[in-house]
């Protein structure tokens, strides 16, 4: 027994083993699944906090040559779907015991490489990418470092990578809309350097025409993917196509904006022009906003698993989630 002068042995794995009655690879198994459920582990967790364990991340390191860090790169933590991809990637790190660090690239190339070159010069175990560009550049670049790492969001093909359904997604929107009656249509179009917004484009596109329904490239109208700007976008938009009985937007940012340019002009949504925007991110129900809703929580958790992998060295598969149609308020017949 020690003295009250004297530090306190050290607790560790073999301490929780012993008073949990497991090997000590069950302890560390149990710590490092944080959402293990089994009695066992619950016990086991509850010991180590009881005893206010906390495991030697340096000695692990060591061990297994391993810093337990995930580098994770995304174009902007102001747009609300990246801060969503994030905390799911961060959520998910954490419970497999590995922690994460962000760096924004707003996407432009230099940036791109140098924050790659930065968190691989940090030591981090692999990367999540969020800010791929459809030329394919980037991503083929990245693939030449022997570097394990996932897209995510914006998938390429040859690469690992954790996307939406996008292509679906922008069916969806479409089929909606004719169903309701709409001819008249025009869409917000966003950058083509993004490949989900690409997909969302194609899959609107494809569906009207399959349709039978007129519309071709006169019904695009490029826009920014977030911010002010697609006020103007908009407003060009309306000087083209002033007769539009519904607007399709390539995410829900833009859809807010134009809403914004639409009433200026005395046209309201959901009563005079149907609108349909994309992600359901949370400001869409209150604003009554129909939506694609796209499982980003769920692209985030999908990401580490596979980058997990890919840090082991195991074969991985393209993952394509599926987006639902959240119908509200903004939908209407023309």
């Amino acid at each position: 027994m020690t003295g009250p002068d004297e530090p306190a042995a050290p607790v560790t794995l073999r301490t929780i083993a012993e008073l949990a009655g497991v090997h000590p690879s069950t302890v560390s198994r149990a710590l490092r699944r944080a959402d293990a459920t089994d009695a066992t582990a619950v016990r086991i967790r509850e010991i180590a906090e009881r005893l206010d364990y906390r495991g030697n991340s340096a000695a692990a390191s060591l061990r297994t040559r391993r810093s337990q860090t995930i580098g994770v790169i995304v174009p902007h933590l102001t747009d609300t779907v990246q801060a969503i991809h994030y905390e799911a990637i961060e959520r998910a790190a954490l419970a497999v015991d590995f922690q994460t660090v962000v760096a924004t690239t707003h996407d432009e190339l230099e940036q791109q490489r140098a924050r790659v070159k930065l968190l691989l010069s940090r030591g981090v175990d692999g990367l999540i990418i969020g800010d791929a560009h459809t030329d394919g550049r980037y991503a083929d670049w990245i693939a030449t470092l022997r570097v394990p790492y996932v897209l995510n969001s914006r998938g390429l093909p040859g690469h690992p990578s954790v996307t939406g359904d996008d292509y679906l997604g922008g069916q969806l929107a479409a089929t909606h809309l004719a169903d309701l009656g709409h001819e008249r249509v025009a869409v917000l179009s966003g950058p083509d350097f993004s490949p989900a917004i690409v997909e969302r484009v194609r899959g609107f596109r494809d569906t009207w025409r399959d349709r039978g329904l007129p519309g071709g490239g006169e019904m695009l109208e490029p826009c920014p993917i977030f911010g002010p700007g697609v006020e103007r976008s908009t407003e060009r938009l309306l000087e083209r196509r002033g007769d539009l009985t519904a607007l399709f937007a390539i995410n829900d940012d833009a859809a807010v904006w134009a809403m914004r340019v639409l009433r200026r002009h005395g046209r309201e949504p959901g009563r005079d022009v149907a609108v349909v925007g994309y992600n359901d991110v949370a400001l869409a129900t209150p604003l009554g906003l129909t939506s694609v809703r796209s499982p980003h929580a769920a692209m985030g958790e999908w990401a580490v698993r596979m980058l997990l992998d890919a840090i082991r060295d195991r074969p991985l598969q393209p993952v394509r989630l599926a987006p639902e149609l959240v119908v509200r308020a903004t939908s209407c017949r023309p």
